[in-house]
């Protein structure tokens, strides 16, 4: 996919089913890293945009990375975020900053190998299981349009589903 955002839609679905052990802030800073290589590859007019990153070990060692140093990061990005909304009107727009090592794992390792899986699809330069095979099995497995349309309706989902479980904790919480 031409565009991490897309990417972000399984990944709201995912959090709405598994809730705090899944971050979904870790899953988008995966998404980010995993798409740095296309990024470099495009501004230097190459030929091949998805290489190593773009492979099942290279989501691997790049979840690892983005396992220890998105767990930092994020939760300085959720505390900065919850600071920014530090108003009698506006708290409500307040997380948890704190991340879990399972949550951070899960939004990780999910990220990154879910990317290379749908890229798998729409992409005839990934070599997803390489060094074992040059092949990738997976290329037009289902029309590209298809992923964009399935990523956009979970994240929809998602993000609805979000929602709707945020205002329930909410009102639960205010008749206690």
């Amino acid at each position: 996919m031409p565009f991490t955002p897309f990417h972000m839609g399984p990944g709201t679905a995912i959090k709405a089913i598994t809730g705090r052990h899944f971050s979904l802030t870790i899953f988008g800073f995966a998404q980010v890293a995993i798409d740095m290589e296309p990024l470099i590859r495009i501004v230097r007019h190459d030929s091949v945009l998805h290489g190593f990153t773009h492979t099942y070990l290279g989501a691997f060692i790049i979840g690892s990375l983005t396992l220890f140093m998105g767990k930092f990061v994020c939760q300085w990005l959720l505390r900065t975020w919850n600071a920014i909304f530090n108003f009698k009107y506006l708290k409500w727009l307040q997380v948890n900053s704190h991340i879990s090592w399972v949550a951070a794992s899960t939004g990780a390792f999910i990220g990154t190998f879910s990317h290379v899986l749908l890229d798998s699809i729409m992409h005839a330069d990934i070599q997803p299981f390489w060094p074992i095979s040059p092949n990738n099995g997976l290329l037009n497995f289902i029309p590209g349009a298809w992923v964009y349309l399935l990523c956009t309706i979970l994240g929809v989902i998602g993000l609805m589903s979000l929602f709707v479980i945020g205002l329930w904790n909410k009102w639960a919480i205010d008749i206690e």
